[in-house]
């Protein structure tokens, strides 16, 4: 009897630790006083004002001995050298473990350390340095937070005037994931919302700094749902953008209309993962690989080598952190940069899942990423193809995780 008991005891002891458990954070990153906002190469224009503010959104997920940090910050884009910085200061999560991607507001203030012509860069880097050690903040915090949860997890068309391809119309994936972490007073601990759109309704030129129609989509799920509100982009590129057209050619550019895209996406969110069954022990698999791509690109080459945050480039060659991830019935697969929709939509289709994300802007923010066949093949895609790091990105990328994708695990799967 004694033996039985012991067994019993060890036998509960495995089940709790390998429990699935998660936790959040978060930190307000708005600088104050306020900073020169960019929406991409350039110099950053003067903020004279604020809607809405800045957020580092961290999510920890926790089963046996694997800890994943996924992490969202409203900016244009976040390059790893800011983002291994952060990851040498959080505690008990591997760096590899460690996914930081970037909600692409162009109102926030650079990230990348654009140079100008004459070699000159702006980027406020005290701020910067503050923001490295927040995100740790966050993580850390998000790992003491860490409790016992269960899993919703569903991937849906997103229904009303949300996004376009200013390129293309109807060339844009409408399909939205979301992932919901609740805990087991059956209350959100998280939702986390994957989808492709520029939050750029506001935009850099006008004096206002802001997460753009993120904030709205935040505030809307946290007073809906309760918890934390997370978004991650995904392949947005090339140009899926918030569809705020109006008639006659105009646009609605206030913060109005961010707030009527972003809680729509909320509320589309919240619909598509309501009814969405409850994963009690999802199973949790995190890999990682360096990716190379050569920088071909002459503009890409001039502010590798001249903005002062200290890229690393070694013959022309720049190196990425690519992520995998099995989320209970989800497959994660992360773009360290703005893939065009064609390719969002041959990578899902190409997943071992009925529930495919795509992280686009995560670990690193090398620009568009498009096909061979694409590039610089029309006028259209002049400027996305000056700002790619070349013809060949996103081939290598295709090429080496679709292959990488083949020979791992795949996620659960939902009858």
């Amino acid at each position: 009897m004694r033996l039985l008991f012991f067994l019993m005891c060890l036998h509960g002891l495995s089940l709790q630790a390998q429990s699935f458990k998660a936790g959040a954070a978060l930190r307000k990153i708005t600088p104050d006083p306020l900073l020169p906002v960019s929406g991409g190469i350039g110099t950053p224009k003067p903020a004279q004002q604020k809607q809405g503010d800045l957020y580092i959104r961290a999510l920890v997920l926790e089963r046996g001995n694997t800890r994943v940090a996924i992490v969202s910050v409203d900016n244009l884009g976040w390059p790893s050298v800011l983002g291994n910085k952060s990851r040498a200061l959080i505690k008990g999560i591997p760096p590899e473990n460690v996914l930081i991607g970037a909600t692409h507001t162009h109102s926030g203030p650079d990230a990348y350390g654009f140079p100008d012509a004459s070699g000159k860069a702006y980027a406020d880097l005290a701020y910067l340095d503050r923001c490295v050690k927040d995100m740790a903040d966050a993580v850390n915090e998000a790992v003491r937070n860490l409790k016992p949860a269960t899993l919703k997890i569903a991937v849906g068309e997103a229904k009303g005037k949300i996004a376009y391809n200013y390129y293309a119309d109807q060339l844009y994936d409408p399909r939205c994931g979301v992932i919901q972490a609740i805990g087991q007073d059956g209350k959100p601990i998280a939702t986390l919302v994957n989808y492709a759109i520029h939050p750029e309704i506001i935009g850099s030129g006008r004096g206002i700094l802001s997460p753009d129609l993120c904030g709205p989509l935040y505030d809307r799920i946290e007073a809906k749902a309760g918890g934390m509100a997370i978004f991650i982009n995904s392949a947005q590129g090339g140009m899926v953008t918030a569809d705020n057209r109006r008639e006659g050619g105009k646009e609605a550019n206030d913060w109005a209309e961010c707030a009527r895209i972003g809680e729509l996406l909320a509320d589309e969110a919240l619909r598509i993962v309501a009814d969405a069954p409850v994963q009690t022990s999802p199973a949790l698999y995190c890999a990682m690989r360096k990716v190379s791509f050569p920088v071909e690109s002459e503009i890409m080459q001039y502010i590798i080598r001249n903005s002062p945050l200290g890229y690393e480039m070694t013959n022309k060659q720049v190196s990425a952190q690519v992520n995998l991830l099995n989320i209970g019935s989800a497959q994660v697969l992360t773009i360290p940069g703005e893939a065009l929709p064609n390719i969002g939509f041959y990578l899902k289709r190409n997943m071992r899942t009925r529930h495919p994300f795509l992280f686009g802007l995560t670990n690193d923010a090398f620009g568009y990423m498009l096909t061979k066949v694409d590039f610089s093949s029309f006028k259209r895609y002049e400027y996305i193809s000056r700002t790619s790091l070349g013809e060949q990105t996103a081939e290598i990328y295709m090429n080496e995780v679709l292959k990488w994708i083949s020979e791992s695990p795949e996620p659960i799967s939902l009858k």
